[in-house]
């Protein structure tokens, strides 16, 4: 006698069974439907709420932190080494400018080296209206150094070029201008170190110069220290006609510029020696750098415990759904499916929680440095003094790539966060579910 059909278990009931009856759609639906606010699972939507705002603080807080490290970056590389040459090839002899020259020629031949410039470097005391102040001169070519200097972007009034247009004229930065009560046009006096012997007594050597320029570029050294004057101004003012100190170099690379160490030395003479920016300021380069690399690693180490909160929250979630998860399963849903579910509810909040942080992050970036200005403003202080840091202000550059890797990342973490949860959910037996219940 045939069993009645009906006393046959339906495959569909069989929580082991292979054939997935449920559609694939439902595993993302179920899984959006579990982040959205339930009023019978309050608990978890906060949870989940609260897993978001920690993604979205912690991603918000990356981006900007790394904006700001690659904004000091980049003026340490655009700004500071824009004005100041690459390397500098000095000697302590005095040769005339036609051994320069030759020198010059197979300096420019070296692979790697883009444009050369002559330089009289020397100190002085600089004399104005409110004070004096001791500078470093710098006697340049004026048509050859704006080929390897940034210093035109940095004015503020004038130009590099009025150097060459008359006898006599001086560019300064904004602070030493400030300091010493001149502008554009007005006069200051330059004392060198040089005594003039005359019978009634030895006079310092000095010259009136006429303010052609003034520049910013955010840097103690360069805008309160730094002079510039034509070369034949300073050739007679230090008294080396016809001779000069050193060269200028300008490399394809300003990052690479010690690789180029030993094929510059080997067409050095005898008594001439070369100096990178490194030696200037490499140290503060590097610290930056790995400034960057210790907080980008702590803020990561933030992400991460958002992304552990995302376990904790996805597990509650487990609990409280423990019944959802049985009757899908007696319904048809395979273990796979249900595994599903939680791990795409994991990728969601990572997608919200990314997307929303990167948003909020790149608009802090963009505009964290009119909310400094705002902030120094608003407190009267100066908070990034330019005795400590190499700029004064706070530069902030927004990379793409940045975040390419901050969205990758945090999606990889919350995938990853997801498995634990979702495995666990997995194993829920449908008949002790629904008996706990």
């Amino acid at each position: 006698m045939n069993t009645d059909s009906r006393l046959q278990p339906n495959q569909s009931d069989q929580p082991s069974g292979t054939r997935e009856v449920l559609p694939t759609w439902l595993s993302a639906r179920i899984a959006l439907r579990y982040i959205s606010v339930g009023r019978r699972s309050q608990l978890v939507s906060f949870m989940s709420l609260l897993t978001i705002g920690g993604l979205v603080l912690s991603v918000t807080i990356l981006i900007a932190v790394l904006s700001v490290m690659n904004g000091f970056d980049r003026e340490v590389r655009e700004s500071v080494l824009g004005v100041l040459p690459h390397a500098t090839v000095t000697t302590q002899e005095r040769p005339l400018s036609a051994s320069w020259q030759a020198l010059d020629e197979r300096l420019q031949s070296v692979p790697g080296i883009e444009r050369t410039a002559p330089v009289l470097t020397a100190n002085g005391v600089l004399s104005g209206p409110l004070g004096s102040k001791g500078v470093l001169v710098n006697g340049i070519d004026p048509q050859r150094e704006l080929q390897i200097s940034r210093l035109p972007q940095f004015m503020r009034s004038g130009s590099v070029e009025a150097l060459s247009e008359q006898r006599f004229q001086i560019i300064m930065g904004q602070t030493l201008a400030d300091r010493m009560g001149v502008g554009l046009g007005d006069s200051v006096s330059l004392y060198s170190l040089n005594v003039s012997i005359n019978p009634v007594a030895p006079l310092p050597v000095q010259r009136r110069f006429t303010v052609a320029g003034i520049f910013r570029v955010g840097t103690q050294e360069l805008d309160e220290e730094l002079v510039m004057i034509a070369l034949p101004d300073a050739q007679a003012l230090y008294r080396q006609p016809d001779s000069y100190d050193g060269l200028r170099l300008r490399t394809r690379d300003v990052l690479a510029v010690n690789q180029l160490r030993d094929a510059i030395e080997e067409q050095l003479p005898q008594g001439f020696y070369v100096e990178t920016w490194t030696e200037w300021f490499g140290a503060i380069y590097e610290n930056i750098r790995l400034s960057r690399t210790i907080v980008g690693f702590l803020l990561w180490l933030l992400v991460a415990v958002a992304a552990f909160n995302l376990v904790v929250s996805l597990v509650m979630i487990v609990r409280d759904k423990r019944s959802d998860i049985a009757i899908l399963r007696t319904m048809g849903a395979s273990p796979g499916m249900i595994g599903r579910i939680f791990v795409l509810q994991g990728c969601l909040i990572g997608l919200i929680g990314a997307g929303i942080g990167l948003v909020l992050g790149s608009l802090l970036a963009l505009n964290i440095s009119a909310l400094y200005r705002w902030m120094e403003q608003a407190t009267g202080t100066s908070l990034l003094s330019a005795d400590v840091y190499p700029v004064d202000f706070l530069p902030s550059q927004l990379l793409w790539s940045d975040l390419a890797w901050v969205s990758s990342g945090v999606l990889i973490l919350c995938l990853l966060a997801s498995l634990y949860p979702a495995w666990r959910a997995a194993r829920v037996l449908p008949a002790e579910a629904l008996r706990a219940d």
